[in-house]
C-alpha cells in the first residue's frame, strides 16, 4: 500500500460540547470519498463525535435525529447531502465480513466514519483521515483530539476551522453553521445561526484562487477580463450599492486574507415561479431596479476601510477576449483566419456601444443571482448578491443578461415586454436614446451568448462536465434572435460563412 504525507492538528482539553462543535465544523468540509478513521478507547468519545458529525450533515440543529451505534449492524447509512456511512468494525472477524458490509462501495459513494478502524487496517484507503480522542489524565470529562490529515486535503479542513475562529471573533460565538448550495464559482456559502432569535446570516468563503496560465502579455484570463481575485471587490461594490439605495447584503465583517465575509441573508426567493419558469411580475421588478440603477451616477473607484477598489471599464479588449471563447471552443475546427475575422467584427460592434453613456455593469444579473422580497417595495424588492466582477460599461449588458437568461427560457413575448418596459422607464432620462439602446441590447446579447457557448463547450470538452450542454439550444436561440438586428449583419454573415447553425427556438 502506498504512502501519503500527512499534517497534524491538535486540540487540547475539550469538553463534550466542544467535541461536538469540532465534529460539526469538520463535517462542513467533508466530501464524498473522505474516510474518517476514529481512534480511541471505550468511552473516549468516538460515537459522540460521529453523532455530532452526522446530525450536522442532516441539518439536525436540535439533536433530535436518532443516530444508533452500528456495533451490531456494522454500518448505518444516512441519506444526507452528501451521504454518510457510519461503520463500527469492533466485531469484524475477517475480510469476507468487510466485503459483506459494503465498505469498499461506501468509500466511493459516501463520506465514511469508521469506529475501531484498527480491526481492519488493510481495508482503509491510504489517504484516510485519522482522528484520535484521548481522555485527559487529570479530568475524565475532557478530551485531547488529534486530527491527522493527508497534506493534499489539509487546506480544506484548515479553512473550516479558520471560519469558526472568524465567526467567534466577530460576535457569532458558537454559531450553528449549515451548508448552503452556492453558485458555479469557487465560492462556498454557509448559513450562520446565532443565539435563538437572532437573524440568520450568510458566511461567504471565497479564498483567493491561483492564477491560470498566461493568455496574453504574461497575464491570466481572469486578470485580462477583470474578474475579482479576492473578496475586496465584493465588499466595495456591496457598500457602494447600499449607499446608493440598492438592496445589496450588509457586510458585518470580512477577512481579506482568508476570504471570509459575514453578511446579511437576503432570503431564498428568486424571480422564478414554482415551476422554475420566469415570473413576469418579478422579472418586471428586476427590470425596474436596473432602470433605476442605470439612471444613477457611479464612480469608477470605491474607498473602503483604507483601501481603494477601482472599477475597470468594459473596454474593447475585454469585450473581444470574452467573445473569443466562441471560436476558441465552438468552431468545428480551430480556423485562425475565421477567428481573426470574428475578433474584428466583435471589436467593431463594441465601438458602437461607446455612443451610449456607460453605467455600473453588475455582469451576472440573471435569475440565479437575484433575490425577490415580496414584502418590500420599489427597488428594495430586488436583492443583489453577485456583483464582485462589476465593470463600467453599457447598460444593455445587464438588461440582456436578464432577458436572455442562459439557464431559463424566457418566452419571446416576455423578452419583448421587458425590453419595452425598460425603454419606457428610461425615456424621460436626458441622453437616453431608445434606438441606440435596442441596438446595444442586440450587440451585448450576441457577445454574452457567444461567450457562454464557448464556456459551456469548454466545460464539456476540457473539464468533462457535459451537463451544461443542456443549456446550449436555449443560448443559441437567444443568439439567433439578437443576430436579426441590422447592426449584427456582419456577425450573422460570419456564422453563415463558417456553417455554424443555431437553434432558433
Amino acid at each position: 500500500m502506498g504512502q501519503t504525507s500527512h499534517v497534524t492538528r491538535r486540540f487540547s482539553r475539550l469538553d463534550e460540547a466542544v467535541v461536538r462543535r469540532l465534529a460539526s465544523d469538520i463535517s462542513m468540509a467533508a466530501r464524498i470519498g473522505d474516510c474518517f478513521a476514529l481512534h480511541g478507547d471505550l468511552g473516549a468519545g468516538k460515537s459522540t463525535f460521529a453523532r455530532a458529525f452526522i446530525r450536522q450533515m442532516a441539518g439536525d440543529r436540535d439533536g433530535a435525529l436518532e443516530v444508533p451505534s452500528p456495533t451490531f449492524t456494522f454500518v448505518q447509512t444516512y441519506e444526507t447531502s452528501p451521504p454518510v456511512a457510519h461503520f463500527d468494525l469492533y466485531r469484524v472477524g475477517d475480510a469476507d465480513e468487510l466485503a459483506e458490509i459494503g465498505l469498499e462501495g461506501a468509500l466511493a459513494e459516501a463520506i465514511c466514519l469508521i469506529e475501531w478502524p484498527e480491526r481492519a487496517p488493510s481495508a482503509l484507503p491510504v489517504d484516510a483521515i485519522r482522528l484520535s480522542l484521548e481522555t485527559c489524565e487529570d479530568d475524565a470529562d475532557l478530551r485531547d483530539v488529534t486530527l491527522d490529515l493527508p497534506s493534499t486535503i489539509a487546506d480544506r479542513f484548515d479553512e473550516t476551522l479558520a471560519a469558526r475562529d472568524f465567526l467567534d471573533a466577530h460576535g457569532a460565538v458558537d454559531a450553528y453553521r449549515t451548508r448552503l448550495v452556492g453558485d458555479a464559482s469557487a465560492r462556498r456559502y454557509e448559513t450562520v445561526h446565532d443565539a435563538a432569535g437572532d437573524p440568520q446570516r450568510i458566511l461567504m468563503i471565497a479564498p483567493k484562487q491561483p492564477d491560470g496560465p498566461p493568455v496574453r502579455d504574461g497575464k491570466p484570463y481572469s486578470q485580462l477580463v477583470h474578474l475579482a481575485e479576492d473578496i475586496q471587490p465584493f465588499v466595495a461594490i456591496a457598500r457602494l450599492l447600499s449607499e446608493r439605495g440598492f438592496r445589496a447584503p450588509r457586510i458585518d465583517a470580512y477577512d481579506t486574507a482568508r476570504g471570509f465575509i459575514l453578511l446579511e441573508d437576503l432570503g431564498r426567493e428568486g424571480v422564478l415561479d414554482a415551476n422554475r419558469e420566469p415570473d413576469p411580475i418579478r422579472y418586471r421588478a428586476a427590470v425596474e431596479a436596473l432602470a433605476q440603477l442605470h439612471a444613477t451616477q457611479w464612480p469608477d473607484h470605491v474607498s473602503v476601510d483604507g483601501w481603494t477598489h477601482r472599477i475597470a471599464a468594459f473596454d474593447a479588449d475585454v469585450f473581444v477576449l470574452e467573445a473569443q471563447l466562441l471560436p476558441d471552443w465552438y468552431l468545428p475546427s480551430r480556423d485562425e483566419r475565421a477567428a481573426a475575422e470574428y475578433a474584428a467584427i466583435i471589436r467593431a460592434l463594441h465601438a458602437q456601444l461607446d455612443e451610449t453613456p456607460a453605467t455600473l455593469l453588475l455582469r451576472d444579473f440573471h435569475s440565479p443571482n437575484i433575490i425577490f422580497d415580496p414584502a418590500a417595495e420599489g427597488t428594495a424588492r430586488i436583492g443583489l448578491i453577485d456583483f464582485q466582477d462589476a465593470l463600467i460599461g453599457s447598460p444593455a449588458y445587464d438588461l440582456m443578461s436578464l432577458i436572455h437568461d442562459a439557464r431559463v427560457s424566457v418566452p419571446t413575448d416576455l423578452q419583448d415586454a421587458l425590453l419595452d418596459h425598460y425603454c419606457a422607464l428610461r425615456s424621460a432620462d436626458p441622453g437616453f436614446d431608445e434606438a441606440n439602446l435596442r441596438r446595444d441590447a442586440a450587440i451585448c446579447s450576441a457577445q454574452r451568448n457567444c461567450k457562454i457557448l464557448g464556456i459551456f463547450n469548454r466545460l464539456n470538452v476540457r473539464d468533462g462536465k457535459p451537463g451544461y450542454l443542456a443549456h446550449v439550444p436555449r443560448v443559441e436561440a437567444y443568439l439567433a434572435r439578437s443576430l436579426d438586428h441590422p447592426a449584427l449583419r456582419d456577425l450573422r454573415a460570419w456564422f453563415e460563412r463558417n456553417d455554424l447553425q443555431l437553434a432558433s427556438t
